[in-house]
């Protein structure tokens, strides 16, 4: 009798050259983050809108603008493991679909509230499918090619909002702020079948669940280009779980419990500059002079970087130490930042601003393929999906307590000062989770680290 040949899951895709499929799913998880980003800056663009069909005053919006933050963070927390134990394709076409129905509720609400709550359980399926987009795009991508490829799909985001605010200007003066909420529920459900039809599951992901051998087979070929014998067995060579545990233990376990931490007190950071500047810089920059266009439009530079600094990024955590990469990309965020708030001419300010953004978006979407990296298959679904759950926590922190640190009177310098500090916190924190990260490999592999200086 011969023995069935193995199969290594991952290096296969490693191994082979990146096929038609391989694009098809970078454009459809694309597609995904893009409806995301879409969806998400939706309600800021209509809030003048709802102002004056609801007849309420601007301060009553807060919980409509900010709902959909919070169903962001739940939704992630809660997918992850989902995404995990019942595959991700799945746990992505019911999320798609899922927002997309409660967005088509949403346009037509008659109340503040009852928009709130819809907004809420809208935001829960968009963390969920943005999550698992990342997670997928980063198991079917061959490591060479995986962090380009993982923030290229999160370049969707910065697009679909700024598709948001395009689609919003020209529906509303003809179909009012519901016309704007009905394309924004009826495109996820197109993307949702085109999903279903299209999207494969990820290989690694049922190799490591030990899922039936032919499936594989299946979904592997299809990946890959390649042909595999009946006789094959397939396998995912990374730790699986064990004794029962889920991955939400797996990921809070010795070996990765620090290094959670560490990703999510930088993303954290991350966002809570990112909501605060994007919130709030228009109100900082009229404050000392600006008029409100010049405002807006110095503000719109800070996310317009956004694409270039996140695909080049990606090209050097391909091609270097990803902690590092990302680490200084925080870095230049923070003195960027601060130099912006030392002041100068608009010309000046414009570039400072362009590039902090072009930095801070290159940092920040970078964590995906950072935290894809860390996991294994068997918990890197709740893994990226926790970093970006808990992340959001930042982003609601910056939107809700903006008000706040403009209310300690810093002014414009003092305020982009002090937002020059999380940035370097985030700087230092993968900074530190390299240097475990490398103290827990020598450790595994028996060198004594106090010994050995490292």
């Amino acid at each position: 009798m011969s023995t069935p040949r193995t199969v290594d899951v991952t290096a296969c895709i490693d191994q082979r050259p990146i096929s038609g499929c391989q694009w098809l799913v970078m454009l459809l998880c694309f597609l995904i983050v893009l409806v995301d980003g879409f969806d998400t800056a939706m309600a800021g663009y209509i809030a003048p809108a709802l102002v004056d069909d609801l007849g309420v005053p601007r301060t009553a919006l807060g919980p409509v603008l900010s709902a959909a933050l919070f169903g962001l963070a739940a939704g992630s927390l809660l997918a992850g493991p989902l995404a995990d134990r019942f595959g991700r394709k799945p746990v992505i076409v019911g999320s798609v679909l899922l927002f997309g129905l409660w967005s088509l509720a949403a346009a037509a609400a008659g109340s503040v509230a009852s928009l709130a709550a819809l907004r809420l359980l809208t935001g829960l399926g968009l963390g969920a499918a943005m999550s698992n987009a990342l997670t997928l795009m980063s198991e079917c991508s061959p490591q060479r090619r995986r962090s380009v490829m993982v923030n290229a799909v999160f370049c969707g985001f910065p697009v679909g909002a700024a598709l948001s605010g395009l689609l919003a200007a020209w529906m509303m003066p003809r179909y009012g702020w519901r016309g704007v909420m009905l394309t924004g529920g009826a495109v996820p459900l197109l993307l949702a079948l085109a999903l279903a039809l299209w999207l494969p599951e990820s290989a690694r992901h049922m190799a490591s669940r030990g899922v039936g051998a032919e499936r594989i087979r299946r979904t592997l070929a299809r990946l890959t280009g390649s042909r595999f014998d009946d006789a094959a067995a397939f396998v995912s060579g990374e730790p699986g779980l064990h004794g029962g545990r889920s991955a939400a233990a797996m990921i809070l376990s010795a070996p990765y419990r620090f290094g959670s931490a560490m990703l999510w007190i930088t993303y954290f950071m991350g966002l809570l500059i990112f909501y605060v500047l994007t919130a709030w810089m228009p109100l900082l920059m009229k404050d000392v002079g600006f008029t409100a266009a010049k405002a807006a439009a110095l503000t719109a530079l800070f996310p317009l970087g956004g694409g270039v600094g996140s695909l080049l990024a990606g090209w050097l955590m391909d091609r270097t130490r990803l902690h590092r990469v990302v680490a200084v990309a925080y870095a230049a965020t923070g003195v960027l930042i601060f130099a912006a708030g030392r002041g100068g001419s608009v010309e000046q300010l414009s570039a400072l601003i362009f590039l902090a953004g072009a930095a801070m978006n290159g940092a920040q979407t970078s964590m995906g393929s950072l935290a894809a990296a860390y996991y294994p298959t068997a918990c890197r679904a709740t893994g990226v999906a926790w970093m970006l759950g808990f992340g959001r926590l930042g982003g609601i922190l910056g939107a809700l307590g903006g008000s706040t640190l403009l209310g300690w009177q810093l002014g414009f310098g003092g305020t982009f000062s002090l937002l020059a500090v999380p940035a370097m916190i985030a700087a230092a924190a993968l900074l530190i989770k390299e240097a475990s990260d490398a103290r827990r490999q020598l450790t595994a592999l028996g060198i004594d680290v106090a010994r050995t200086g490292a």
